[in-house]
């Protein structure tokens, strides 16, 4: 049986506003910068350069995805990274989109497909933290879905809830390097036509800094 995580935290953002909230608490901050490869480097970078912590957590604001059957999940949601899928990695072809692992290139031994799973014992810290928020998969996109055709196809490809830029980048590298990992994020926004996203992003920053003040305890 694999032990509990230690409980520190290291928080892995894009951008400072998302660390503020974190950073006033006292929780270990890294600052990455947007997309994948500034997520992947930081993330490594950062753990080689201090104790390991516990937990390494990648929180920022997401973009709701449609979901099958109703709305999208309404700004201010709270959503835990169940898994998180790195969208593009793979083939696209006049059959459909191949995930890179089923052309025979895995991705990681603990990969799942094209999806990284959150750690089980960070999930239910975060479970006993943030008992109201959305459990799901979140979508680690190159491109953000400013069409409905795009925020369809997400959903189609991953089964996703919400969307952000460096999710499954934070967990891959927190994996290799052998530390537990989990994304949080508030909705900030709908996906889809850009005239139609109805943005709140003091919504979502305060939903933020609740994230922080439940996991500032932990």
């Amino acid at each position: 049986m694999t032990p509990a995580p230690r409980t520190e935290l290291v928080v892995v953002t894009s951008v400072e506003r998302e660390a503020a909230p974190f950073r006033r608490r006292g929780i270990p901050v890294v600052v990455a910068g947007v997309g994948r490869v500034n997520a992947a480097v930081a993330t490594a970078v950062a753990l080689g350069s201090r104790p390991m912590p516990g937990v390494v957590v990648n929180a920022g604001i997401a973009g709701a995805l449609p979901v099958v059957g109703g709305e999208p999940l309404p700004n201010g949601t709270v959503v835990v990274g169940t898994r998180s899928i790195y969208m593009e990695e793979g083939l696209l072809s006049d059959d459909g989109f191949v995930p890179v692992a089923d052309l025979g290139f895995p991705l990681a031994t603990f990969a799942e497909g094209n999806a990284i799973p959150a750690d089980p014992h960070a999930l239910e810290l975060v479970r006993e933290r943030l008992p109201d928020a959305r459990f799901g998969p979140i979508a680690t996109v190159a491109t953000c879905s400013g069409t409905d055709a795009l925020a369809e196809e997400v959903v189609g490809r991953t089964g996703a809830i919400a969307e952000a830029m460096e999710g499954a980048a934070v967990l891959h590298a927190a994996r290799l390097l052998g530390v537990a990992s989990i994304e949080i994020r508030v909705v900030s926004n709908r996906c889809g036509r850009r005239d139609r996203q109805a943005w709140d992003l003091e919504r979502a920053f305060a939903g933020l800094d609740e994230v922080a003040a439940a996991l500032s305890s932990a």
